[in-house]
């Protein structure tokens, strides 16, 4: 284990010139604090160049900080965008409204 975790930090084991990337997280009626944790998590932790954007796909969520409060709270960052289901869709289906 600890012989991994050397290889994983070695300089030049990845390349530095890496694509960015779009971040697909789905949801259903999911609590407050784990959509805000999961985002910022996501922005704060990686590499900003890395990041294209954050796709927080809704899958016809019926709690009310999942509506207006979720959508005001990202509004300032333009690398969030949220995309609802019509209908509940299931996981899979869910991500695929975010490609």
């Amino acid at each position: 284990m600890l012989r991994t975790k050397k290889m994983c930090k070695a300089p030049g084991r990845y390349l530095d010139n890496l694509p960015s990337t779009s971040v697909i997280i789905c949801f259903h009626n999911e609590a407050w604090s784990v959509l805000l944790r999961t985002v910022h998590s996501v922005l704060d932790r990686s590499p900003k160049h890395l990041i294209e954007e954050v796709i927080l796909v809704d899958d016809f969520s019926d709690m009310q900080h999942t509506k207006q409060q979720l959508e005001e709270y990202w509004s300032n960052e333009p690398k969030v965008k949220i995309i609802r289901a019509k209908k509940r869709e299931g996981l899979i289906r869910a991500r695929l409204l975010g490609e």
